[in-house]
């Protein structure tokens, strides 16, 4: 396992060299999006209309941030469990998407999308929702903002810890844990 700076958009080269169990720190334009969102982009899409954001190399993260105090850039801001979007995945990484942030496991089929599509699955610790947002340097709402929280945002972050779970070569680190956990490692 090593240690990785990664800058998006994100493109083959750096996601090929990942490895499930890898620590990155990812530094630039993600975006947000849950349930609501995911279901209005693949709608798009299925119509042949743009897009609120580019998808050739985006990331996008699973969360819907509390509301931020006067003057703090973003309130807490821990993963969503991930398998809610699950049905939507492959679709957008079809479309260019490379890389989604969440928590925990990831379906049969968003994984094999992820390797069809040279994508990157990372987990952000969930407990550290407050540590997490820290390192967010600045929020736009840009699409859905009837959706509240579910507001599809574009955040500016600078060395977000991460960590891979799924990478190009069909590895799942939760899988990886549970075999080496039982094996008595």
């Amino acid at each position: 396992m090593k240690t990785v700076e990664l800058r998006t958009p994100l493109d083959d080269s750096q996601i090929s060299n990942l490895d499930s169990g890898d620590k990155v720190f990812l530094t630039g334009e993600i975006y947000t999006a849950r349930d609501a969102a995911h279901k209005r982009l693949v709608k798009l899409i299925e119509e042949g209309k743009d897009l609120p954001f580019n998808l050739k190399g985006a990331v996008i993260y699973y969360v819907g941030p509390a509301p931020s105090r006067p003057g703090q850039i973003m309130n807490s801001a821990g993963p969503t469990t991930s398998y809610r979007m699950d049905s939507f995945t492959p679709l957008l990484m079809e479309n260019g998407l490379k890389g989604t942030i969440g928590k925990g496991p990831r379906s049969k089929q968003v994984r094999e999308s992820i390797v069809k599509n040279g994508g990157v699955y990372f987990a952000a610790v969930g407990g550290a929702a407050a540590g997490i947002a820290s390192c967010v340097r600045n929020v736009e709402i840009i699409a859905y903002e009837d959706l509240g929280p579910e507001a599809i945002r574009r955040l500016t972050v600078e060395r977000m810890p991460l960590f891979v779970v799924n990478d190009t070569k069909g590895n799942d680190l939760y899988e990886a844990g549970v075999a080496a956990y039982r094996r008595g490692e």
